[in-house]
């Protein structure tokens, strides 16, 4: 295994993108050799910050890397990405990967016959509180699994439906947690602002597995973000946000104290310990592995499609079945009556 330093660089300075500079400047075996960024004048100023170049086109940072970030705008990381293949670097591709499921399987497809590392940002697959909960629940026979994914308005992306947004995050867990064939999805959603679905509810049932539950909202007053398993013995809350895990478990003993006291137990909560670690760092960590061991990444581009495949289906079924949420300030009854009707057909 080469011991020489991975040169590395970032396509896109935003707020994303500075973080992987930050990232691949600290870590050890790696050189972080620059960036591009649209903005001339912030990629200067995100270069300078972690003492690497700012160049002039993803093509010259291209040339000068052995992988790739790409933390640009969603509309863009189909043919960066498809550039990075093509010029043999090792590519990380920030989530959604692409635009359309059409750019997703070129993707797949560019990625598999390349023999490269490309990776996509899942980052809630290196959150340390993730990793223990899914080695807790590997152990356990689901029965349910409700995942909480909320924040307020001016906290997010109100450009696309919050399933792109935030659900999409949520659906790569899920698939990940349960490891199981989806048999069937249905979903509802809402819209506040504008056309863009700002609420949605998906509900999942898997063969040979556990129903699920997504909910993601960008119109809650308190950031949640929090997975809830149901299995036949015991209750696991897991909260991604403060990194904490409990498992509650009902057992009934009675125990006897020196034949003085005697009380009965009802149940046990265990409190997982939680490595202090930051997701990215591991992630682009995890990232470096794979391209000097040659293996495949935690997080494959076919994941990343198949993540994209489900937020499709579930935004479709939204629009397809919600009646508009100004109906239920109008007449309820009406609205009520819509859905009993699509039900009926």
């Amino acid at each position: 295994m080469s011991t020489k330093p991975i040169r590395t660089g970032v396509l896109g300075a935003g707020m994303m993108g500075e973080r992987h500079c930050r990232v691949y400047a600290s870590l050890r075996g790696v050189e972080f050799v620059g960036l591009f960024d649209t903005n001339a004048a912030r990629g200067r100023e995100i270069a300078d910050k972690y003492e690497g170049r700012c160049f002039d086109s993803p093509t010259a940072l291209l040339r000068e890397v052995d992988a790739v970030t790409i933390a640009t705008p969603t509309p863009d990381h189909f043919h960066l990405a498809m550039e990075s293949i093509a010029a043999g670097k090792h590519t990380l591709i920030e989530k959604p990967m692409a635009l359309t499921l059409e750019q997703g399987r070129r993707l797949v497809d560019a990625a598999r016959d390349s023999g490269l590392v490309v990776a996509v940002g899942h980052i809630e697959r290196f959150n340390p509180a993730y990793i223990e909960l899914k080695n807790v629940a590997d152990d356990l026979p689901l029965v349910a699994v409700v995942i909480r994914r909320q924040n307020s308005l001016d906290a997010s992306n109100k450009d696309v439906d919050v399933i792109y947004d935030l659900m999409i995050h949520d659906i790569d867990l899920l698939l990940d947690l349960v490891g199981q064939p989806v048999e069937s999805l249905t979903a509802f959603g809402r819209s506040t602002q504008g056309d863009a679905v700002d609420h949605a509810i998906a509900n999942f049932q898997f063969r040979d597995g556990p129903i699920a539950a997504l909910i993601a909202s960008r119109i809650t007053q308190q950031k949640v973000r929090s997975v809830d398993i149901t299995a036949r013995n015991a209750y696991v809350e897991g909260d991604l946000l403060n990194k904490s895990l409990t498992i509650h478990r009902r057992v009934f003993g009675m125990y006897d104290n020196n034949s003085l006291h005697k009380y009965r137990q009802e149940s046990v909560i265990e409190r997982i310990y939680i490595p202090a670690a930051e997701p990215l760092m591991l992630q682009l960590q995890h990232f470096i592995n794979c391209i000097r061991e040659k293996r495949q990444p935690g997080v494959s581009a076919e994941d990343g499609l198949r993540a994209m495949q489900y937020a499709t289906l579930i935004a479709e079924s939204i629009r397809a079945s919600a009646p508009p949420y100004r109906a239920l300030h109008d007449d309820p009854f009406v609205t009520l009556r819509i859905l009993s009707d699509q039900q009926r057909v």
